[in-house]
């Protein structure tokens, strides 16, 4: 290569102490890493200088108020220079952090005198060098008179003659001279990374327990004389409120609540002849009553909708709105704005397919022919529902809008409303789930319903824990109104039990479809959903039949959801999701986590989970316990109480268990060592 062209390639300047690969970073520091109050989570960065010299490493966060502050970084592997430290911003809002390398004068002394005066050479000097040191300490950092003194005494004391070496020098390397200038170290040749942005949101971000309902179907019943339901209302969907909440759920999500077209209208399990009785499809949105921002008549008005939302938070909950953005062709928007969708050449608006599936009754919006004027209506619509108590919005098939109008709405909503989630719903290519994460959705929709063996979940868990964690929060789902897995059509009570256990541990946040408990399991031929849809038709599920005194008490699983969510809740380790360490177990049809979190008052939480992932046999297994992992030591004792069954156990590293339809599919155990 000539001089000309070395010259004419710049570089970015390295820095005088070399700080590379900062993570977690997004898009090269383009996106925001993203946290939660008080989640604790890793920074690292490889941080290295030339020659033999101390150096040093500090994560500089500055919150939302411009004050910095410093947390000290720890190399655990000198070898590679990789240097970690962990944070847990306090503070919501948008941060910024960034890592410092620099030069360490108090380092590099103590490593060389305490080889030189155990060998007398150099002694006095070396000594004296100590006390200059220190002496720069007080003078170049800023201090309390009580945290100055440690430092004088050591001065002093490394200058006084009448003591020995080893006495003097044991005074400049002493604890509490190490402590305070870990505190506040004497840095030289400071040199930075780049800022790197940081977002911290509310805690329902990341954590919490959704229940999936059509409001139209709680209520809903069918008269035997006439042949005819009788909807359900917003009203008597209230009224299923109690129950969802003393299950434990902390978020009721609505599946769309607008008027629905007539054209194209769907009857039963999605055929094309429709009875006028027929309620079709809410997916279906538009109608001349209206739009996205109308209530379907049949279900109330926006008073009864306000009801809805005050009665669900009374009771501790938030409601999460489906934000569908489709149009039946009787949507007021096709009649003010056919530029909005797409024109195909016989002069028809174009239909949504995703082959080989139909949708007949929608109309997708084309958001090139016009993207100012649908940007607009469409954050005006969602303006409608935050002014009546909306704060999380569940968006059907985000990938198949553009990304940067996700990335804008979620933007321009933030600025005057913080507090707002937002969950992708796009079971598509990792590359568009990974991307819609990192330019804002707070959470996702995930495989996880297709993920059955332990390989499988292993794998997908150390992914979506990993670098991934830093902007894409995973929502597990073991059904939903869309999807009904052959596990889940063929695995009887013990797959329906599993799978909600898993999805309730696994990860902070999880979610279930109403009639979950009563483990509606039968599919539509050829497709992997429930027969009879509730997308296409009323369902009364008949709950006080399943009460105690009804005609099937016993048969639901509502107690098994209601014991998974107290969990949950009295377990703080189960609210994060980077914390997830795996287990080995003999048999692979087992799988075995834990998650474990260090509180506020110096306690721990320890949470282990065992499972047989065989929903058709009891197993028999041992596992081997990584005992560091749960904070305990070789040869510790444990005490694990099932929180299931009640039962306590004594264990060891290695552990049998017995799990499966005869017993309980999975332990989940609450671990502590033995006093």
């Amino acid at each position: 290569m000539s001089d000309a062209l070395r010259t004419a390639i710049p570089q970015a300047p390295i820095g005088r102490i070399p700080v590379l690969d900062v993570r977690p970073v997004v898009d090269h520091g383009a996106r925001p890493a993203k946290s939660v109050l008080g989640e604790e989570f890793e920074v690292t960065a490889t941080v290295f200088r030339e020659g033999h010299d101390a150096v040093n490493a500090t994560v500089v966060l500055t919150d939302p108020d411009g004050a910095e502050h410093h947390v000290p970084m720890t190399c655990v592997n000198e070898g590679l220079n990789h240097w970690v430290a962990r944070i847990a911003p306090d503070a919501l809002g948008w941060w910024s952090y960034r890592v410092e390398g620099w030069s360490d004068p108090y380092g590099t002394w103590e490593h060389d005198a305490t080889i030189k005066v155990a060998a007398d050479v150099d002694t006095e000097l070396m000594l004296e060098e100590g006390a200059r040191v220190l002496e720069r300490a007080l003078d170049e950092v800023e201090r309390t008179a009580e945290q100055e003194q440690v430092l004088v005494d050591a001065i002093h004391t490394l200058r006084d003659t009448a003591g020995t070496p080893t006495v003097r020098l044991k005074a400049g390397t002493d604890a509490a001279v190490e402590a305070e200038l870990g505190e506040r170290p004497l840095r030289d040749m400071v040199t930075p990374s780049a800022d790197l942005p940081l977002l911290v949101e509310r805690e329902r971000a990341l954590y919490g327990a959704w229940y999936e309902l059509f409001p139209r179907s709680e209520g809903a019943t069918y008269d035997e004389d006439e042949h005819v339901w009788r909807t359900g209302t917003l009203r008597t969907a209230a009224e299923r409120l109690p129950a969802v909440a003393g299950m434990g759920f902390d978020v009721v999500y609505l599946t769309p609540v607008h008027p629905i077209g007539q054209a194209a209208k769907k009857g039963p399990n999605n055929t094309l002849d429709a009875r006028p009785e027929d309620p079709g499809s809410p997916y279906a949105i538009g109608s001349p009553d209206g739009g996205h921002d109308a209530i379907h008549p049949d279900l109330g008005t926006f008073e009864d909708f306000d009801a809805f939302v005050a009665r669900a938070e009374e009771l501790g909950m938030e409601v999460a709105m489906d934000l569908a953005l489709q149009c039946s062709p009787d949507h007021p928007w096709v009649q003010s704005h056919p530029e909005w969708f797409t024109t195909r050449a016989d002069g028809t608006i174009a239909y949504a397919e995703n082959p080989p599936k139909k949708y007949q009754d929608i109309y997708p919006l084309n958001f090139d022919n016009d993207p100012e004027g649908i940007y607009r209506e469409v954050r005006r619509v969602v303006q409608v529902w935050i002014d009546h108590g909306v704060k999380i919005f569940r968006v059907d098939n985000p990938h198949t809008k553009p990304v940067e109008f996700w990335q804008w709405i979620i933007d321009d909503v933030a600025r005057d409303h913080p507090d707002v989630i937002w969950l992708a719903e796009a079971f598509t290519k990792p590359a568009m789930m990974h991307t819609l994460g990192k330019v804002g959705f707070q959470q996702s929709y995930t495989y996880y319903a297709w993920r059955n063996t332990a390989e499988e979940i292993e794998e997908y868990l150390t992914e979506l824990s990993g670098e991934a964690a830093a902007y894409m929060r995973p929502s597990f789902w073991p059904t939903t109104h869309d999807i009904l897995t052959p596990y889940m059509q063929f695995g009887g009570a013990s797959a329906w039990k599993l799978r909600s256990a898993l999805a309730a541990t696994l990860v902070p946040t999880y979610g279930i479809y109403a009639g979950y408990e009563l483990m509606e399991h039968v599919a539509r031929p050829g497709a992997e959903e429930q027969i009879d849809n509730e997308k296409y038709e009323y369902k009364d599920r008949r709950w006080a039949d399943f009460e105690p005194g009804g005609e099937r008490a016993g048969q639901s699983l509502s107690g098994w959801l209601t014991t998974l969510n107290e969990i949950r809740r009295a377990h703080p380790a189960l609210h994060r999701l980077r914390n997830i360490r795996f287990h080995d177990v003999d048999d692979d049809n087992f799988l075995a986590f834990s998650k474990r979190r260090v509180l506020e008052d110096g306690t721990e939480d320890v949470i282990l989970v065992v499972a047989n992932l065989d929903p058709h046999s009891t197993r028999a297994t041992t596992m081997r316990l990584d005992l560091p992992s749960l904070g305990l030591e070789p040869g510790d004792a444990i005490e694990a109480e099932d929180l299931v069954s009640g039962q306590v156990w004594s264990w060891q590293r290695d552990v049998y268990v017995r799990l499966g339809p005869e017993v309980e599919p999975c332990h989940v155990v609450a671990v502590r060592r033995m006093q």
